[in-house]
């Protein structure tokens, strides 16, 4: 970082906490206020800090950055973690030198950081002074959401669902799926699996007959890797396919220990007392995961959809009978129908602009332009007449690109760049609307969900990893992703009895019920909200 951009950004954090009006006062006094609209003839350099160190999103000769930096006179300079998430962004806030914004789940000690001391601008004050299109773009109950006790917003989520969204559309599609290799399945005589009889039958016959594939061995049931502080596939989506509630009699429900639920890791711990759970599962990890998709040794797998598109894609074109499809999974015995969640008005992550930013001027309007309609129709399909055309009132993607998405994603994203590359600011309900139909056989898996999206944000709970509860919280987390496996491959039902009252007792001395009065009172909170 040059001199000259740390003397920029110092000028921003001399008053950290200037109230609203001395704020006006000193951006005046440094030349940054004006409502002036229109294309900026000056092109900022603004780096954007994205606290994943997955993210890989400079393409600066992309057609959608090259497009974005014409309609908004931006650069955007993308950075991420060059160590673990938490120590770099911990740095950049204690050496006072932050970029210019900055993307970061809002449950995290850095996030309550940028907060607490006071880094950050509020997203309200700037677009006052600035671009009063940010009140046009963004969604009042969710501005309302993060309005903090000051009465300002310091950060804006992405893919926020609000309960109005599930009222007037009937295509929210949840991430959360139990799939079958449709072949196999079908060799088995497409059995119901709803019932803990059929699942288990289905499951033996599945691993009788196809005891190896491709050379092989099968395994019978899949997941997401086994974490230290989770094991979801086990836990959170096999209670979503039970319908096991958030909440019972306006008190926080403890999932984990539904009678439901329990019984179903009972019969678990019975399969693996069979042979019919891998030694596998526990100890994959998502890399391991992912080959074994795409070797399709999976029969059926509690999993993500979006997890294993590029997986699915390779298998349908190898062989389209050999992919993973979505089917009715574990029932709760009273058949209730599946409560499958989706993201509610907390969304993913935050994007916020930083006290130390080089021109807050360019940020907000940079972050209005990605958040209005015209931006996520860029950032989602391109540029239209290059990569889409409108075809009776709606967006269809060209052929040739939805080809390069599939068959050739680094030649896409280097070239185009769009689909989710900014992902930062995406907007779910926005792009419903231009959806492109999902070829197979990716939309089965989607489609299938529909009916049983549910609006879930009553439930999303932020416990600050930095203070008491949440970090008892944490601890209760690891405590259970180990009690969970242990259940699993117990070795008879007194055993997984034992490991059960250990858990129950072992969890008390970690402030389950403050943790359990706080969730409580963030539930209360939200439906207020």
């Amino acid at each position: 970082m040059t001199g000259e951009k740390k003397k920029k950004r110092g000028l921003y954090i001399l008053l950290p906490a200037i109230p609203a009006v001395g704020l006006i006062a000193f951006l005046l006094w440094h030349g940054q206020v004006g409502h002036e609209t229109g294309k900026t003839e000056k092109k900022d350099t603004l780096t954007w800090y994205v606290d994943y160190s997955w993210f890989n999103g400079n393409y600066p000769d992309s057609l959608v950055y090259k497009e974005i930096e014409k309609r908004t006179g931006v650069r955007i300079l993308f950075e991420t973690p060059t160590e673990s998430n938490d120590s770099t962004l911990n740095s950049m806030i204690s050496s006072r030198d932050l970029p210019d914004l900055v993307t970061v789940a809002p449950n995290t000690e850095e996030y309550s950081r940028l907060l607490s001391e006071k880094r950050l601008f509020p997203l309200n004050t700037l677009a006052d002074l600035y671009d009063t299109a940010f009140y046009d773009v963004t969604d009042p109950d969710i501005r309302k959401y993060y309005t903090s006790g000051d009465d300002n917003i310091y950060g804006y989520p992405n893919a926020a669902y609000t309960p109005k969204d599930f009222s007037s559309h009937d295509n929210i599609a949840s991430n959360v799926v139990f799939l079958v290799r449709k072949d196999i399945y079908e060799a088995i005589g497409s059995p119901d699996m709803t019932t803990q009889k059929g699942f288990h039958a289905a499951v033996r016959k599945a691993a009788e007959t196809f005891p190896t594939v491709d050379g092989e061995p099968l395994i019978p049931i899949g997941g997401r890797p086994f974490l230290d502080t989770s094991s979801p596939s086990f836990d959170e989506y096999l209670q979503d396919f039970l319908a096991v509630p958030y909440e019972k009699d306006g008190q926080f429900y403890d999932r984990n220990t539904d009678p439901e639920y329990l019984s179903w890791l009972r019969l678990f711990r019975q399969m693996n007392e069979e042979g019919l759970i891998a030694p596998d599962i526990f100890v994959n990890d998502q890399v391991e995961i992912n080959e074994n998709i795409t070797k399709g040794r999976y029969f059926c797998m509690f999993y993500q959809r979006t997890d294993l598109v590029d997986q699915e894609l390779a298998r349908f074109v190898n062989d389209p009978d050999s992919v993973y499809i979505a089917i009715d999974g574990p029932q709760n015995s009273a058949g209730d129908p599946y409560v499958l969640p989706t993201n509610g008005m907390a969304g993913w992550t935050v994007t916020s602009v930083t006290r130390d930013c080089s021109n807050p001027r360019a940020a907000i309007r940079l972050m209005d332009f990605l958040m209005s309609e015209e931006g996520q129709k860029l950032c989602y399909l391109g540029v239209e007449g290059e990569t889409y055309v409108m075809e009776n009132g709606k967006p269809v993607l060209k052929q040739e690109v939805r080809d390069m998405m599939r068959t050739d994603r680094m030649t896409y994203n280097s070239t185009i760049c769009a689909d989710y590359n900014f992902w930062m600011l995406m907007d779910l309900p926005v792009q419903l609307s231009m959806k492109q139909e999902a070829e197979a056989p990716i939309a089965q898996m989607e489609e299938w969900t529909y009916p049983y999206a549910a609006y879930t944000g009553y439930y999303d709970i932020n416990l600050p990893e930095n203070s008491r509860v949440g970090k008892n919280y944490l601890k209760l987390k690891v405590l259970w992703a180990d009690t969970l496996k242990q259940l699993m491959i117990a070795d008879s039902d007194s055993d997984f009895d034992r490991i059960l009252s250990d858990y129950m007792e072992k969890r008390q001395t970690f402030g389950y019920e403050e943790v359990l009065n706080e969730e409580t009172r963030q539930i209360q909170a939200n439906k207020k909200k």
